[in-house]
């Protein structure tokens, strides 16, 4: 049996190819920032290996951000040639009547500027330099700014996919029920005579309740650190509750450290709560497990309570805010959004037959860190 030998890398095309992917692929994390001055500085080296020109500047739609190459002492000339581009809203071409310059033998006397566009808006453009003209640079130079704008373009789309779940959880803080918040400090009022240790120590509860539901810091937290949370809002209605709440947890360690959803849990035991148990005589059984599935994290959220009806609930998870359920929708909008619509919430109800709740997460996901 002959053994297999590596006698080239293919073709110099295909070298070209890997070249030219592999600069690119350089670029791209710089860029998917959006365009900044330190963003434009991390990339323009690359961008201009592409290019291979003399010099090339990246700017905003103001001035130059960066300048990469030789020529530096053009970089005030930018701002002129962003202000005609964007006056026409296309590439074009400079000559040496729009780059003056007395320096001898300087390389930089043409540009190819072309327009960077992130959803119909010029946001900027890319400057390539070269001592003369030719068909093939200012083509290249706008396949180049293209590229660009697809990497910011797809920047703007994280962008607003971060405000976006930054704004659902604001509103799902606003629907944590103002009537839990004063039942209970109530509670904890009524024990301040009688069992003033238990006042204190659910004090403290209420306080890290509190602080963990109204942080202002990431997207992300652990499942033990949701959990806690969960624990604390728990012991608080037990306080008030009593014996008609009983609370089973069953949690795999294994699936502590998976990172999940900020708020994704805890919006679910409060519903069932709230919904399942608040109006039941001789209160209902809440339990909370937590599974170890391989590659994923299986969460239930189960109550043994008046249960709903299954169309109310579809919508519900459809984001019809006049149904009086907290946050079903917006946590299932945000579960679907961080790691696709396989991971959407699925919930087992029936009138009379209790509530469950599966939440489904995978244990690792790219882009997701607590």
């Amino acid at each position: 049996m002959l053994a297999w030998r590596r006698t080239h890398l293919g073709t110099e095309a295909d070298r070209a190819t890997f070249r030219t992917l592999h600069r690119a692929s350089l670029a791209a994390p710089a860029l998917r920032e959006g365009l900044t001055t330190d963003s434009a500085e991390r990339s323009i080296r690359h961008l201009r290996s592409l290019l291979g020109t003399p010099a090339l500047a990246l700017s905003d739609t103001a001035s130059a951000l960066a300048w990469d190459g030789t020529g530096q002492h053009h970089t005030e000339q930018a701002a002129d040639l962003v202000a005609a581009t964007l006056d026409r809203g296309a590439t074009r071409v400079f000559d040496r009547s729009d780059l003056h310059c007395e320096q001898p033998g300087c390389p930089v006397r043409t540009a190819v500027v072309s327009p960077l566009v992130v959803e119909e808006r010029i946001v900027g453009t890319l400057q390539a330099f070269a001592p003369y003209p030719t068909a093939g640079l200012a083509r290249a130079a706008d396949e180049v700014a293209q590229w660009v704008s697809g990497q910011l373009e797809l920047a703007e789309l994280d962008a607003s996919r971060t405000r976006a779940m930054e704004a659902e959880v604001r509103a799902l803080r606003a629907q944590i029920s103002p009537h839990f918040i004063y039942n209970s400090l109530g509670a904890i009022a009524s024990f301040v005579r009688t069992d003033p240790d238990r006042a204190r120590d659910l004090l403290l509860e209420f306080a890290d309740f509190t602080r963990y539901s109204f942080r202002s810091h990431g997207e992300y937290t652990t499942l033990a650190e949701e959990l806690r949370s969960v624990e604390r809002y728990l012991l608080l209605e037990q306080a008030r509750f009593g014996e008609r709440l009983r609370v089973t947890l069953s949690i795999a360690p294994e699936v502590l450290p998976v990172a999940v959803p900020f708020l994704c849990i805890q919006p679910l035991v409060e519903n069932a709560v709230r919904h399942g148990l608040a109006n039941v005589e001789g209160g209902g059984h809440v339990r909370i497990v937590a599974l170890d599935r391989g590659q994923e994290c299986v969460i239930e959220v189960e109550d043994d309570g008046l249960g709903e009806d299954p169309d109310k609930v579809r919508r519900a998870l459809a984001g019809d805010a006049a149904l009086d359920s907290v946050g079903l929708g917006n946590v299932d909008s945000r579960l679907r959004n961080t790691f696709g619509d396989d991971y959407g919430l699925v919930v087992e109800t029936a009138p009379g037959a209790g509530t469950k709740v599966i939440v489904r997460v995978p244990k690792f996901a790219p882009g997701v860190r607590a």
